[in-house]
């Protein structure tokens, strides 16, 4: 993606003009729900959580799987040549947007928080749809938000941990090793030893300080402002730390034990740069960034990172210590975990910036499993209460939500007197609804995905009661999972009636029935 996607309501309305009949409205039908999709039931025992969360569930599959599983143009979409037809399909990052929509970090995302798992043909043509060939090999596409890339790689590994697709496996290994060294090449900076930057969710300049954030520049692109370009953020090292593990991991898998390890070392000592250059031990939390360059070259910004934070936590970056210290610590909004708090001088609740004081349901989701993770059924449940009710309030899942209000807000990108437009929240996102599949899936229940087995790892609120998830496709296999007491340990096991540990193995085949008991 060439620039900061977010649109003004004046810049919506001329990009909605000149794509015509290429854009997809809103509220178009893509293939119907279960085409290629495995539709799981939710189902809470207490008829109000039920009608509260489970509701909210169905709409996301819904969402996913219908208007937001579009038609891949061969010409667009099949730059790598390794776009299957059928299903012949991909995930858009949204309704709002003109068309055509290959973004690589929202397919990235959206493969990584549900669509592998729900549709592993889409969620496979998603992954693909985002890689161009280059002269030596397949190669993530190189526009210029670099810092883009690098996720493509966590969610390949995921897709073939949930998949089993070895094929995949080969072909995705190349092109993220491919990736990576591109990334090192150009944008590692050795005086620190941290990869240079903008943060994951914040292409907008509404979600740095000043500087880099210059009046003298008229654009909401952050790469447009001075010193930008050489920033180091918690969010986006995180993600390279997860990276290099994931290129570890599937070194391993085919056999490359020498390349596993160099990975591996390679992410310890950006682990360590991360910890010397970000930790804060007086708040016991992450900093957001440092300046690579300008007049507070070096400086660390200690404004808090919603997304940095869950990553930290999610990919390991931070130990069992640190993860609680960060969780106890954390500002929460009134409507959820924002992408960077406190607002920047610039702006105030009247006028909070579009990446700075808002709820992004996919940062707000990435926390709240960042908080199951950890077994921290608080946290946990609030997360997910919260966005079920932005949802379920609005009638849908969009961008962004006001975190005072609660109400849809695209937010501001200059500032209460800056030269910028107010933007708008885009409906039918994407990745807000497999936020809460994500919050569901790998939280509630706890799905954890290895080379040769699903384990269960459940986050229950004693207050929720008993839940089921019903008809989720495994592999070869369909499972029914139900958690009752409450907690984060798992107290008893049965799978299919049999007392055990709660795991199936990746070859199995045929209906199994996982029934676990939790305790705080």
């Amino acid at each position: 993606m060439a620039a900061e996607r977010g649109i003004s309501r004046r810049a919506l309305l001329i990009a909605l003009a000149i794509a015509g009949a290429t854009a997809v409205p809103a509220g178009a039908q893509g293939p119907a729900p279960g085409n290629g999709y495995t539709m799981p039931t939710l189902t809470f025992d207490d008829q109000t959580v039920q009608q509260r969360l489970g509701t909210v569930h169905a709409s996301a599959l819904r969402s996913v799987s219908g208007a937001n599983t579009i038609g891949a143009d061969r010409a667009v979409y099949d730059r790598s040549g390794l776009l299957s037809y059928p299903p012949g399909t991909v995930v858009r990052a949204g309704g709002g947007y003109p068309a055509p929509q290959r973004w690589t970090r929202d397919a990235a995302v959206n493969a990584w928080s549900g669509v592998s798992l729900l549709a592993p043909d889409v969620g496979r043509n998603t992954l693909w749809s985002v890689v161009d060939r280059a002269r030596d090999g397949l190669v993530v596409q190189q526009d210029n938000q670099w810092w883009d890339q690098i996720v493509w790689v966590l969610a390949a590994h995921h897709h073939y941990l949930v998949t089993g697709d070895r094929d995949f496996l080969a072909r995705a290994y190349d092109t993220s090793a491919r990736t990576l060294a591109a990334r090192r090449a150009e944008h590692f900076d050795p005086s620190f030893g941290l990869f240079a930057g903008p943060g994951f969710m914040n292409d907008g300049i509404s979600g740095y300080p000043s500087p880099p954030a210059s009046k003298s520049v008229h654009s909401s692109f952050v790469l447009d402002h001075p010193h930008a370009a050489k920033l180091m953020c918690l969010s986006t090292n995180c993600l390279y730390y997860g990276a290099h593990q994931a290129l570890a991991a599937m070194s391993e898998a085919l056999g490359h034990p020498v390349q596993a390890a160099s990975f591996r070392s390679d992410a310890e000592h950006l682990r360590t740069a991360i910890d010397q250059h970000l930790w804060r031990a007086d708040a016991g939390t992450y900093g957001y960034l440092v300046h690579g360059d300008g007049p507070l070259a070096g400086h660390l910004d200690t404004s808090q990172e919603g997304a940095g934070l869950a990553l930290a936590i999610l990919l390991g970056v931070a130990d069992s210590r640190r993860a609680g210290q960060i969780l106890d610590s954390t500002h929460w909004q009134p409507y959820g975990i924002v992408n960077v708090w406190p607002h920047f001088p610039r702006f105030d609740d009247r006028h909070p910036g579009r990446h700075n004081v808002m709820v992004w349901p996919m940062v707000h989701g990435l926390y709240g499993q960042a908080a199951a993770d950890a077994g921290r059924s608080e946290p946990f449940a609030l997360a997910v209460g919260t966005l079920a009710d932005l949802v379920t309030a609005s009638g849908g899942f969009y961008e962004l939500y006001n975190s005072v209000t609660g109400k849809v807000d695209g937010g501001w990108q200059g500032g209460a007197s800056g030269h910028a437009d107010h933007f708008v929240s885009q409906p039918d996102q994407t990745w807000s609804a497999t936020a809460y599949l994500r919050l569901i899936h790998e939280g509630l229940f706890g799905l954890t995905f290895t080379d040769d087995s699903l384990r269960l790892a459940p986050c229950l609120p004693s207050t929720w009661g008993p839940v089921s998830l019903r008809g989720l496709r495994y592999r070869g296999m369909t499972l029914d999972v139900r958690l009752s007491g409450g907690g984060g340990r798992v107290e008893s096991c049965t799978v299919d009636g049999l007392a055990g540990d709660p795991v199936v193995a990746a070859d199995g085949q045929g209906h199994h029935t996982i029934e676990v008991a939790l305790k705080a």
